[in-house]
């Protein structure tokens, strides 16, 4: 049977409006039913801007959350596949941009949002979390300064934790093999986008957890590093798992995350933060031919002081030499009693 109201949806309830009394009755799924077609077809593709609140990740990995402005609230959902996806940890409070599509529950005349993407809503929002973030763990206290470690001093086995390619690797082995070359250990991470968080955390914890004496040598010091970027690049390295594995960490570590003007909460939680990666392995380990040279002088240093040691006792020795009396002085007088004794014995046997 061909259908009476060959239009779209609201064109339908549109002529049943006009009709009156003389419409059709719906039931109640009826009309969910044509409301579900009505919102799915028509914001079949959303981005919506809000507020997160009531985060909460279930144990099957899928994500319920609402989002919220000062007017409203929907309800939004996240599959777990999408989740895993998220380059940052959301949070209640912050202000993202999610992009999926509405959907409705026809028997509670419901409709959510099922996110498919979302993102931080621009630098400022970043910045809020940010701010939110460092003062959460400086309460804690992984930031205070009697948790930093003096950086030993030529370390023999150095890990890295950065990406395997790119300059970064580079410019540290480079660098490296010019002022001390030195064993190092590199743990090839992602320094950007979904789960490069996770893996950060999980070499740190990876270096600290290698037992001394063991096949793999245990650093004795530890360089996270990345190139530079925009604070959404930079962002895995403010992550709340990143920084608690940084500051948990046994061995010393140096933060080189971005350039000179980049911070990161990584950077408080570290022992050391350098401006750059290069300037990391500067720090790292001093110049060889420089310490060759300063060896050399500290031996020349002790090899003069000891000769003016020895020269000065001798010219204390002669000196006392020559206030004591000659050995003719000394030994005279007994000689001439020796020989007049022995002349006193001559005659006597005569």
């Amino acid at each position: 049977m061909p259908d009476p109201y060959p239009y779209d949806e609201s064109s339908r309830l549109v002529a049943e409006e006009i009709a009156g009394d003389n419409a059709l009755a719906l039931s109640v799924g009826e009309l969910s039913l044509k409301l579900k077609r009505m919102v799915e077809g028509e914001f079949g593709h959303v981005r919506l801007r809000g507020e997160i609140s009531g985060y909460k990740r279930a144990t099957s990995g899928h994500v319920y959350m609402s989002l919220k402005d000062e007017n409203a609230v929907i309800d939004a959902v996240m599959w777990k596949g999408a989740a895993n996806t998220l380059p940052f940890q959301p949070q209640d409070g912050i202000e993202v941009i999610a992009t999926g599509r509405l959907t409705t529950f026809p028997g509670r005349s419901k409709y959510q949002i099922v996110v498919e993407r979302m993102e931080l809503a621009g630098a400022g929002a970043l910045m809020a979390l940010f701010e939110k973030l460092k003062a959460k763990l400086a309460g804690e206290g992984l930031f205070d300064r009697d948790r930093k470690r003096a950086l030993p001093f030529m370390p023999p086995v150095i890990g890295v934790v950065t990406s395997p390619t790119g300059a970064v690797i580079r410019d540290i082995l480079h660098r490296l093999e010019d002022r001390c070359p030195t064993h190092v250990i590199v743990w090839p991470v992602k320094v950007q986008g979904a789960g490069s968080a996770e893996e950060v955390a999980a070499a740190v914890r990876g270096f600290d957890a290698i037992q001394p004496g063991g096949p793999v040598p245990r650093p004795d010091l530890v360089i996270v590093a990345r190139g530079g970027g925009s604070i959404e690049d930079l962002w895995s390295f403010n992550e709340e798992i990143v920084v608690r594995a940084v500051a948990d960490c046994a061995i010393p570590i140096i933060s080189a995350v971005g350039h000179e003007t980049d911070t990161t909460l990584c950077d408080y939680a570290a022992d050391l933060r350098a401006p750059t990666p290069t300037a990391a392995a500067e720090i790292a380990v001093p110049v060889l031919a420089d310490l060759r040279l300063t060896v050399a002088s500290h031996r020349q240093r002790t090899e003069r002081c000891a000769r003016r040691y020895v020269e000065r006792g001798r010219e204390r020795l002669e000196a006392m030499a020559r206030l004591l009396p000659k050995r003719d002085q000394l030994l005279g007088p007994q000689r001439q009693r020796a020989d007049e004794a022995g002349a006193r014995l001559d005659r006597g046997l005569e």
